[in-house]
């Protein structure tokens, strides 16, 4: 049986394929890696490993709590201290004020450096607010309403009852010197919104 010959430019696509430099080509791993998101709904934005710890919850330790936090930044500066590896600093989720677009930073598996207090830190998920403690319009019907969202996604994966107890401040982690959210956070809004997403 005679061995097919190959066209002229099936060579010249070949050629031309092995040509291209190898740092233009997709890696898939990249893809695999920073494409899937824990809640579809999300935009992946990584933080840079130096600014979190690997892990492989919940399998290492138990995730039994949401921690709220408010960013005293805005948006696209906050994405940018947890890109930089100088900042140490982290958290799972960081929801917009004007529209609640939510960024993914962090994969739920791992461990994001959000609480100031490393127990906290294992067994939590983080979510960051923007906006400021003491700007309440910052607060927005969006912000409330896709947070709400987030929160009651990752209590129904992880098994989270959707209470005070498990959804918390930060400034209820033990050791912290923080304030966040704030006094004009509204927990009883964001509760029923959480328990009836």
């Amino acid at each position: 049986m005679a061995q097919p010959r190959l066209s002229r430019r099936r060579l010249l696509k070949g050629a031309a394929l092995a040509a291209v430099p190898y740092a233009l080509l997709t890696d898939p791993r990249a893809d695999a890696q920073s494409t899937p998101v824990d809640y579809p709904p999300a935009e992946w934005r990584p933080a840079n490993t130096a600014n979190y710890t690997a892990s492989d919850r919940p399998d290492s330790y138990a995730i039994d709590r949401v921690v709220i936090h408010v960013t005293q930044e805005t948006y696209a500066n906050t994405l940018a201290v947890f890109a930089n590896p100088e900042k140490s600093v982290s958290a799972h989720y960081l929801v917009r004020s004007a529209d609640g677009h939510v960024a993914q930073c962090v994969h739920e598996a791992d461990i994001a450096w959000h609480a100031g207090n490393w127990d906290y830190n294992t067994r939590s998920i983080g979510i960051e607010h923007e906006g400021w403690v003491d700007r309440p319009s910052y607060f927005t019907n969006a912000l409330y309403e896709h947070s709400a969202k987030l929160t009651a996604a990752i209590c129904a994966k992880h098994g989270i009852p959707k209470d005070r107890e498990h959804i918390i401040g930060h400034y209820e982690v033990p050791g912290t010197d923080h304030t966040d959210p704030g006094p004009y956070w509204n927990w009883v809004r964001y509760l029923r919104l959480v328990n009836f997403a």
